[in-house]
């Protein structure tokens, strides 16, 4: 997987649709898609995010992997909500500057079940980014990636980005003792390591996050830590050393209330609940 810069294995599991892929409509202009709203934590990267119904006012969220959170990896079927947070983050302009450090009061939500996400509120609101530092967030897309759309993975940790095309969709993914379902596939350019876990994943013809880094295959091992697997419907098994993984986020938006508040009981909420 694409652990954490100072972790150890990972893995993730996606809660997402199963039916038949997207496929790209013809190109649209790619929108620039730089560094601006991107974090960097002390292990991983991340992303400022609001949902499309976020207000100025709301509490400021913080996107990552659940694998990057300060206490360690969560255990298969560990979901954890609301949990009182003080962690800083290095809060990077368009050529990836570092303009300021935001800080949390909270993991509003995070996993490594169906999904390998983490969210945190921030102490402040979108308005007070943006009046501050001139930083707008970064906005969630809502429906589900588009198989040959064109990409980009923004390490706010390495200050790199990665240009590739969604190459298809995972049905499993399976990391030693984690399964994700419905997880992006990138073509082979977005190589990412290290570092780059809980990058967004931006389409350029939207400049919208449709996902989340997380993994790949290092080694060419079967379903093991840091070598995930694919796993088909009918059960098939194929491994693709080499080839790296982020998990859906438009899962996400329906689950964010009014006020930025991770409402898991909310129609069309499919993220594990505690």
């Amino acid at each position: 997987m694409n652990k954490p810069l100072a972790g150890a294995l990972f893995s993730l599991l996606l809660v997402g649709a199963a039916g038949a892929p997207a496929v790209a409509a013809p190109a649209a202009p790619a929108v620039a898609v730089n560094f601006a709203g991107t974090v960097a934590l002390s292990n991983c990267s991340g992303s400022v995010v609001r949902a499309p119904s976020s207000q100025p006012n709301d509490p400021a969220l913080v996107l990552s992997n659940g694998h990057c959170l300060e206490t360690g990896f969560p255990a298969a079927g560990e979901v954890i909500k609301d949990q009182p947070s003080t962690r800083s983050f290095s809060l990077l302009n368009a050529s990836g500057s570092k303009v300021g450090t935001l800080r949390a009061s909270k993991v509003s939500y995070a996993t490594m079940t169906d999904t390998d996400v983490s969210i945190y509120q921030l102490t402040k609101t979108y308005a007070q980014i943006q009046s501050q530092y001139g930083i707008t967030a970064l906005t969630l897309n809502d429906t589900h990636p588009v198989q040959g759309s064109s990409i980009k993975v923004v390490s706010g940790y390495w200050k790199r980005t990665y240009s590739c095309n969604v190459d298809g969709f995972a049905y499993r993914l399976k990391e030693g003792e984690w399964t994700w379902k419905d997880s992006v596939r990138y073509t082979s350019s977005c190589n990412t390591i290290g570092g780059t876990s809980g990058s967004p994943v931006i389409d350029t013809s939207t400049g919208k996050v449709v996902a989340v880094n997380n993994t790949g295959n290092e080694d060419g091992g079967r379903c093991t830590d840091n070598n995930p697997c694919e796993v088909d419907e009918s059960g098939n098994v194929t491994v693709r050393q080499g080839i790296n993984y982020a998990q859906e986020t438009y899962i996400i938006v329906p689950c964010i209330a009014p006020g930025n508040k991770i409402d898991l009981s909310r129609p069309g909420c499919v993220l594990p609940k505690p």
